[in-house]
């Protein structure tokens, strides 16, 4: 072997060592990065109150129809498909009215909106509380959904995940507006 073949080969390993660290560095980038699966959020965009009507008779009788955007935003770099769900709406813990939200799929890094009704009844309370807030012309009301599904990155990784929304509104009953919106 001469003197040149071996810094030749010298010369190749260490481009080998170099590609093999680029290569590492590479691969732990895109894993913190490109491969990290977060849970989708599930938010109100809008809720609008479509019809209203009380009963005269008792003063804690109120139905109504509430027309809802949901919006899933999808930050990962694969699509999230969904099952069925139901979106919950309550007073005070007392489901009032419910939704079935239709199994679906948020493609990679974008934002999947659907409209959806639910129609509101307050019959089933029986909290002198709501009869107050009515008086007053301010119904607090919450909701609640749970989206289960999993997250599909290259068609190869499959991670479970789950996005919850939980939000806090309140209908002024004079002007049947939907006020205040939070979703946590």
């Amino acid at each position: 072997m001469s003197n040149g073949e071996g810094r030749s080969c010298g010369k190749c390993l260490a481009c080998f060592a170099v590609f093999v660290v680029l290569l590492a560095t590479i691969i732990t980038v895109l894993s913190l990065t490109v491969m990290k699966i977060h849970s989708p959020k599930v938010r109100f965009n809008a809720m609008v109150v479509e019809s209203f009507s009380s009963n005269n008779t008792t003063a804690t009788s109120i139905n109504m129809r509430l027309l809802t955007q949901v919006a899933i935003k999808n930050t990962n770099f694969g699509y999230f498909k969904y099952d069925n769900s139901t979106l919950i709406i309550l007073y005070n813990g007392v489901p009032l009215g419910k939704a079935v939200i239709p199994p679906g799929r948020a493609n990679a890094r974008e934002t999947q909106k659907f409209n959806t009704v639910v129609d509101v009844s307050t019959d089933r309370v029986s909290d002198s509380k709501l009869g107050n807030e009515i008086n007053s012309g301010v119904l607090k009301l919450s909701s609640e959904t749970k989206l289960n599904g999993m997250v599909h990155l290259m068609k190869v990784i499959k991670k479970k995940k789950s996005g919850e929304m939980k939000c806090d509104w309140t209908v002024n009953l004079g002007t049947r507006q939907v006020e205040g919106l939070r979703c946590n």
